[in-house]
């Protein structure tokens, strides 16, 4: 039981319940954005810190824990506890939230340091599993060691700030620290799952394999020139690794929509949520391209604001990030619980189904309400162009999309407590009261 309570599902529930208090506490930056009494800087490093490291990240190492291997899989019997990760993850994260609080630079290092033990112990759980099963899809070695680079990298480089290290370029470095982390490893990882998960819900391998080979290529290198861009203040740079990004994002765009095509599944809430935050991709990028042609002249060509800031980086947050993991979690959690619950193929089989078809009620909803939330951030930033923030318009727009995004984030947390409740027919008879068993006769 001890091994079980650090198994990468427990990565995963842990992941998302940091990923809702950050939620929770991103709501309250954004109310106090628009009704013009904005909290102090500190909370937003709280907000961003608990949405990546504790939410984020943790769930996309925790996902990958059981994707490399097949739940099932022998390969993983006796060797699926990481209390190191948990642990330093977890312990790390609060810490850096008290630094952050206590305004104490030298603690949020300590505890940074930490959170970087943990990424370091996943990283070599990852590595020691991978070397199994390299003929598979996620074969592609040098692009995830690139990924984890950007992982460690990118925490690296927050270590270096939080020490003083780099004060001259600090908003540069900034920059590359965030983009390393996203750009460098939470997208290239979400497009690896992507490209494993997708033709396994849909029944049909991807259309193409050499456009996979051109988007693992494209990423890495359109990451390293942005990065390059940042640290020399070269907007021009950014906007041509922005130019390549684009190019990548749009060659698996292409390959997933034609794979969709001859496709004779129906869809389901794991393919249409990864497939739908492909598109959220795509756009942010044509957004960071935008954003960075309107800072080529000075003044910038349009007003540009922290509400604006909050926009486009959510387009990114919750419509491709939070749309891929729900999607990952639809599949990967009904997989993980029905294998690790039940021993017979066939009884395996038709409990997965039950979970799986939970988890797809209302999958349409759950989809758009967290669509049309994340494009509604967009809309209240541009109205701001054209009336007040104070203005009812603001307002409204604010409200409607906190409501849709709730609506989403409410549903997707009430199957995922609805399948963790959910046993087998055959444990839930023996777990039954007598009196239930002869009224069930």
């Amino acid at each position: 039981m001890r091994a079980r309570s650090y198994s990468p599902l427990t990565l995963c529930f842990t992941g998302l319940t940091w990923l809702t208090l950050a939620s929770i506490l991103g709501l309250a930056i954004l109310i106090g954005l628009v009704h013009g009494t904005p909290l102090p800087s500190w909370v937003r490093a709280l907000h961003v810190h608990a949405v990546l490291i504790g939410g984020v990240a943790q769930i996309i190492l925790g996902g990958f824990l059981l994707l490399i291997v097949p739940p099932q899989s022998k390969v993983r019997m006796g060797s699926d506890s990481h209390p190191i990760t948990l642990l330093a993850l977890n312990g790390g994260l609060v810490g850096m939230l008290v630094g952050f609080w206590l305004h104490l630079d030298w603690f949020v290092s300590i505890a940074g340091f930490v959170v970087i033990v943990g990424f370091l112990s996943a990283i070599h759980s990852l590595w020691t599993r991978a070397q199994q099963v390299w003929n598979s899809s996620l074969s592609h070695s040098w692009y995830y060691a690139l990924a984890f680079f950007g992982l460690v990298s990118g925490s690296v480089c927050g270590e270096l700030m939080t020490l003083g290290m780099i004060p001259e370029s600090y908003g540069y470095v900034r920059l590359a620290h965030i983009h390393l982390v996203v750009l460098g490893f939470v997208v290239p990882t979400i497009i690896g799952m992507m490209h494993h998960l997708l033709p396994i819900v849909w029944g049909a391998p991807l259309a193409d394999q050499k456009l996979v080979q051109l988007t693992t290529i494209f990423l890495p290198i359109g990451v390293v020139i942005l990065i390059g861009g940042f640290l020399n203040s070269s907007v021009p740079v950014e906007m041509i690794a922005g130019a390549i990004l684009f190019m990548g994002v749009g060659l698996l765009t292409s390959n997933l929509f034609r794979t969709w095509l001859t496709s004779t599944h129906t869809g389901s809430a794991a393919s249409d949520h990864l497939f739908v935050s492909t598109f959220f991709l795509l756009f942010t990028i044509v957004l960071g391209v935008l954003v960075g042609a309107n800072h080529l002249s000075d003044p910038p060509v349009l007003p540009y604001g922290k509400l604006h800031l909050v926009a486009y980086t959510h387009m990114a947050f919750i419509g491709f990030i939070v749309n891929a993991i729900m999607g990952a979690c639809s599949y990967l959690i009904p997989v993980t619980l029905a294998a690790g619950r039940v021993t017979s193929h066939k009884k395996r089989s038709v409990y997965l189904d039950q979970l799986t078809s939970m988890m797809n009620r209302w999958g349409s909803v759950q989809i758009a309400t967290l669509s049309l939330g994340t494009m509604g951030l967009g809309i209240v930033a541009t109205l701001t162009w054209n009336v007040p923030l104070g203005s009812i318009y603001v307002q409204s727009a604010m409200w409607a999309c906190l409501i849709l995004l709730l609506t989403s984030y409410v549903l997707f947390s009430i199957k995922l407590s609805a399948i963790m409740a959910k046993q087998p027919e055959h444990l839930a008879a023996q777990q039954a009261t007598p009196d239930e068993l002869k009224l069930t006769a």
